[in-house]
Parts: structure tokens; sequence; C-alpha cells
């Protein structure tokens, strides 16, 4: 029994023994948290840049909402200003001018500055703008909403508290457009800028250059620029009494005018050409009517072109316009006169002869102006063949002899016909009356083998009435080739009247008012 217990650990070893293991144990559970634990504190050790340090010093304990200013009573002076890049487009029917700009401000923001000397010679920093106080300026003129924003670029602020903000921005302001030149016209559009909630107490605006930079100006296909100017106004509304000021940029554009001179004036001096062409078809041709119509046709197609551009306004008329409707009045009243033309050149047969008083004035003066009084005295209606073709018939040698055919006797008809030059109805009745002459003569041969039965009374009766008919129908022609000359004289009037006409509105309309236009700008 004791040599057992001898073998055997006593209660106190057996106490130690577990003691240890437990040590051990727990030494060996513990060993990776105290590794992970001392290479946590080791990675927070790690340096800070300058930058970061700056960055945690200045906006500890910053408001961005707070005005940048330790005295209440002071305004914060903002500089502004802009850098022009592109003019995207000008919308006429809207009145709404698109430009791409980077803006210009700068302020001084007393808490945000330091000693370059801390930071390793930092002296220019840059910060993000939503971290930082910032002028509320818009545009007031704006076309779209006030919510859009600007870019939220990175902030440059220099040690002594000077901040320079330049976000770039796509502005969409409205423009009152002065058509009256068009395609000719400038436009005059503002840019007004202004704190949207500060009075000129807290924030006090001013131009920060005075011109804009335009080193980065992209020209424009459309529009000249010509010039930019600043100007900073002061405003008091009836609600306040205290100033609001703002910064307002006057752009002063010109329309690039090759495009509408291909595509609009051209044509348009090509359809009055046509419509003066008119005047020179032949009556007789059956297109002047139709020649008229077409041209007044296209230019209403050009008048509809031309609206759609042009804004839905009664201020302004432009001189396209004017000069679109004058020409179209000016075809329209061509036709209404080519119709009367065409009146007088196809006469009825129950036409009267032509008034003396007409003559005068169409022969005397008209034809005067036109040149066309020597083509009246040569050709007109009233220049007769020198040869008058003569026929005396006589019926009393019925009863002589045929050897006596050409005698002359007291009862004879002398038949006369005057023939006009280049007119084939004359000719046809010299030739009805050459086969009157032949018809008597064979008459006066056969008279004795056919006397029976025919009288001098029948006779003489029948060719009366031959006479009178011929003599009817020279003078119907008579009066319709005055008519047909009166008509040819007002036509070639009307030509050079609407000539003159036409030359003078176009180089008035769109050569001297543009010029004198340009020139007085």
């Amino acid at each position: 029994m004791n040599r057992m217990f001898a073998c055997n650990y006593t209660l106190a070893d057996v106490i130690t023994m577990l003691t240890q293991l437990l040590l051990l144990w727990v030494t060996i559970l513990t060993m990776p948290i105290a590794y992970v634990d001392a290479g946590w504190k080791e990675k927070k050790v790690v340096r800070k840049t300058d930058e970061q340090r700056l960055l945690e010093k200045l906006l500890h304990g910053y408001e961005s909402y707070s005005r940048p200013v330790f005295n209440a009573s002071e305004s914060v002076e903002v500089k502004f200003g802009i850098t022009l890049t592109t003019i995207s487009d000008m919308d006429e029917v809207n009145q709404v001018l698109t430009t791409n700009v980077w803006l210009e401000q700068e302020w001084v923001d007393e808490r945000l500055k330091w000693n370059p000397a801390d930071y390793n010679n930092l002296v220019v920093m840059r910060m993000p703008c939503e971290k930082i106080w910032l002028p509320d300026i818009v545009l007031y003129n704006s076309a779209d909403d006030y919510t859009a924003g600007y870019m939220q670029s990175k902030a440059m602020v220099d040690h002594n508290g000077t901040v320079f903000w330049p976000p770039p921005a796509k502005f969409r302001s409205s423009c009152k457009i002065d058509i009256t030149f068009f395609p000719f016209d400038d436009q005059v559009c503002k840019m007004k800028f202004g704190s949207w909630a500060y009075d000129g107490f807290q924030l006090n605006m001013t131009s920060r250059n005075e011109k804009v930079d335009m080193s980065n100006y992209v020209f424009s296909g459309e529009w000249d620029l010509l010039s930019i100017d600043i100007v900073r106004n002061e405003k008091f509304y009836g609600c306040c009494p205290e100033p609001y000021p703002d910064v307002t940029f006057y752009l002063r554009i010109r329309r690039r005018t090759l495009y509408y001179l291909i595509n609009v004036i051209f044509p348009c001096l090509w359809l009055s050409i046509l419509s003066l062409l008119g005047f020179w078809l032949p009556p007789d041709s059956g297109e002047k009517i139709t020649l008229g119509i077409t041209v007044l046709l296209a230019f209403s197609v050009f008048m509809l072109l031309i609206a759609e551009n042009m804004p839905a306004t009664s201020d302004f008329v432009p001189l396209i316009g004017i000069y679109l409707t004058m020409t179209m009045a000016m075809t329209s009243l061509s036709i209404v006169l080519t119709v009367f033309v065409l009146q007088l050149h196809h006469a009825s047969p129950n036409q009267k002869p032509v008034p003396e008083w007409v003559k005068r004035i169409v022969f005397g003066v008209l034809a005067r102006i036109t040149g066309m009084r020597g083509a009246i005295t040569t050709t007109g209606p009233y220049h007769l063949h020198d040869d008058i073709v003569k026929d005396d018939v006589c019926l009393t040698t019925f009863l002589e002899n045929d050897n006596n055919e050409n005698a002359t006797c007291n009862g004879g008809f002398q038949i006369q016909v005057d023939s006009v030059h280049h007119n084939n109805a004359s000719q046809d009745r010299l030739n009805r009356t050459h086969s009157m002459r032949g018809s008597l003569r064979h008459l006066h041969n056969n008279h004795n083998s056919e006397n029976k039965g025919m009288t001098y009374d029948k006779i003489s009766k029948h060719l009366k009435l031959l006479v009178q008919k011929q003599d009817f129908e020279d003078q119907y022609l008579e009066i319709v080739n005055e008519w047909r000359l009166v008509a040819c004289v007002i036509d070639r009037f009307l030509f050079w009247t609407f000539l003159l006409i036409t030359t003078v509105s176009t180089l008035t309309i769109l050569v001297i008012v543009p010029i004198v236009k340009n020139s007085s700008f």
C-alpha cells in the first residue's frame, strides 16, 4: 500500500501540472491576437503627407454654409470673369444663345490660411469645392432651370486665403433677337451674372479682368464674334434697400452670310429673273401665265422655309421677308397684267378699232420709251406695200370683142388690197384677189358663149358682195394687228418697268441697307 502511493503523484504535483498545462494552452491561444494587435499598432503609425495634414487642419471645424469672414459686417469681395470657348448655337425661334465658358471666381477665405513653412513650403492647395464656402452666383437670364449647377471641380486655395474656382459650364441664355437685317444681321446678347441670395453688403461682386480671355475660343461656323463688353451694375429692388451688384457680359456677334447667300438669296434672284422672262414669251405660246404661277409658288415655298427659322414675333420684320413679299406681289401683278396683255392680243371678232388716245400713248410714248418706235413705222399695221394690187373690172366689155378685153370703161370696180409685211392673212387676201381677177377674165372671155341667162345686174351684185367681204376681212385683220401691236408694246414696257423695280429693290434691300447698317454698327 505504501509502495503504490509512493509511485503516484501527490495532490500538489497534480495541481501544479494542471496549472502549467492551462497556462500553456492560454499562451498558445493568445499568441495570434498579440501578433495582430502588434501589426495594427504598427500600421497606425503610418506617416501623413503635408497636404493631408494641412487639409485636416483647415477643414477641422470648418462650416461651408457660413461666409468666409470673421467680422459679419464685412462683405466678401468676389472677382468674377469668364473665358469664352465656343458659341454652340443660336436658336432664333426660341431666342436662346448657347455658349461654353470657363468661369473665373476669386475671393478671400479668412479661415483657409496657413504658414507654408509648417507644411514643407506648400503654397497652393487643391481642395474639393463641396467642402468649402462657394458664392451662389447664377446666370440671371438663363433659359434653363437654376438647379443644374456647375461642374464640381477642385478649388485652388493659396496660403494667404485666396480661393480661385474655375468650373467649366454650358449656359443657355435668353437673348432678344433682332431679325430686321436677316441674313445680314448683328445680334447683341447679354449674360448677366450675380448672387442670388446675398446683397451687396454681404457679397460685393466685381469684374476680375477688363477684357474676356479669348485665347481658347473656337470660331463658330455660323457666327463671328465681334466684341465682348463687361459692365458692372448695381440694381435696387423694391423689396430691399440693399444694392444687388451684377457683372454683365455683352456679346456682339455677326451672322456669316455665305450659307444664306447660296441657299436663299441667289435662288430668290434666279426666281426674280424667271418672273421677268415671262414678259418675253410670245403670247401665242400659252405659257406666260403658267410660268408666272410656277414662280409664285416657288416664292411661297421660300417664304415658308424662312418663317420656320424666324421667331414668331411682330417686333421685327426681316429684310429677306420684305424682299420676298415684294417680289411675290410683283409676280402676282405680272400675272394680272399678262392676262390683260393676252386679252389685247387675242381680239374678238367684234373688237373695236384702237382708240386714238390709246395710239398716242402706246405708239407715241411707250414705243419711244421701249425703243420700238422704229419697228412700228417699218413693220407696223400702218405700213403698206408700195405695190398696190389693182384690178379694173369692166362689166361693159361683155358685149365687146375678145380683143378689147383690156379696155377701160366708166362702170368698172377697183379692188385694192393692202398687204402688211410678214402677214399670212394679207398674203391670203392677195391670192383671193388674183383668183377673183382670173374668174372675171374667165367670165369675160366666155361671155359670148354663155350670155344666155346672164345679165349685167346679176354679175354686178355678186361682185359687190365679194368686194364687201374682202373689205370686211381686211378691216378686221387690220384691227387685230393694231391690238396685237398694242399688246406687244405694253408687254415690252412692262418688262422694262419690272426689271427696273426688281433691280432697284434688290440693290436697296440686299446690298445698300446691309452696307449702311454695317458701317453704322
